[in-house]
């Protein structure tokens, strides 16, 4: 099968992830004129458009997208070989985890993990908004929270539960006083990387929603949450992030926390999902987690 040249795909790759020829020519170092060269290249190969106009903008299409996704994936494939191809003995996993997560739960443990991986290295990328794997040709995994799932090709396995509800300092939490009435009038603090969980927190709850007079918005929940222990408000976070704040007294939880058994899971491409160094990190989250197999 004649396949479609390397360089073409590998331009019309970037321009679908970074959405503009300006940013896929910056990434490849080329000039705007060599990408479009490159991608009539593959659509003359392939008989078919592969962008449509929307204005100003150039969208895939449908069929385009799916090949832009297996491409990604296929590159990642090849950088991953090559990586273990010339760092003979070593295996690297680079996973991306939610920002609070990673800060609060995942860096505490880090040298354990460490000690039970060996020689096996995991680069931990924080990420301020949670995106499935198949956004991010260069992780090797992502650990997501239970409101995320991913797209085809992949594999999930959950390695821990977890409980979420609204967080504040002791001083605050007394005068609630555990009326959820009381928030109406509160300074509540909202996460833009997830700015439904409110919502989520007062239907799985049971209790009547209110209207917030005074909200605070911040890019994520790791800023949102840092602003509760600060005394600026009221935060929701998930129990397994601030259980040190807790146990310390720094944050209290005036109405306690729901369960939420989707919990927290490690995805990675199903044809990875057997590769040793995913499988000791699997072994040890669901170890360090607590979710039993």
């Amino acid at each position: 099968m004649r396949l479609p040249p390397l360089n073409a795909i590998r331009a019309f790759e970037s321009v679908c992830r970074q959405g503009s020829i300006l940013k896929a020519a910056a990434e490849l170092g080329v000039v705007r004129g060599a990408v479009r060269q490159q991608i009539a290249t593959l659509e003359d190969h392939l008989g078919s458009k592969l962008f449509v106009r929307d204005g100003r903008r150039l969208v895939p299409t449908e069929k385009a997208s799916a090949f832009a996704e297996a491409a990604g994936a296929a590159f990642t494939i090849l950088r991953r070989a090559t990586d273990e191809f010339e760092q003979t003995g070593r295996q690297r996993i680079r996973l991306g985890v939610p920002s609070a997560f990673a800060v609060w739960w995942l860096m505490p443990r880090a040298a354990d993990m460490q000690a039970n991986l060996g020689d096996i290295e995991v680069d931990i990328v924080p990420m301020t908004v949670v995106e499935p794997l198949s956004q991010h040709p260069d992780f090797d995994a992502v650990i997501m929270g239970g409101e995320m799932r991913s797209s085809d090709g992949m594999t999930e396995t959950r390695f821990m539960e977890d409980e979420f509800g609204p967080v504040a300092t002791p001083a605050i939490a007394a005068r609630l006083a555990g009326d959820v009435a009381a928030l109406a009038q509160s300074n509540i603090l909202i996460s833009r990387s997830a700015p439904k969980l409110w919502d989520e927190w007062f239907s799985e709850s049971g209790f009547v929603p209110v209207a917030f007079a005074h909200r605070r918005e911040f890019e994520d929940l790791l800023l949102a949450v840092g602003a509760a222990r600060a005394g600026l408000g009221i935060a929701l976070a998930p129990k397994a992030s601030i259980e040190e704040d807790l146990n310390r007294g720094i944050l209290a939880a005036p109405y306690g926390f729901i369960r939420r058994p989707a919990g927290y899971s490690l995805c990675c491409r199903t044809a990875d999902a057997k590769r040793p160094a995913l499988t000791a990190l699997r072994d040890w989250l669901w170890h360090s987690g607590g979710t039993s197999r």
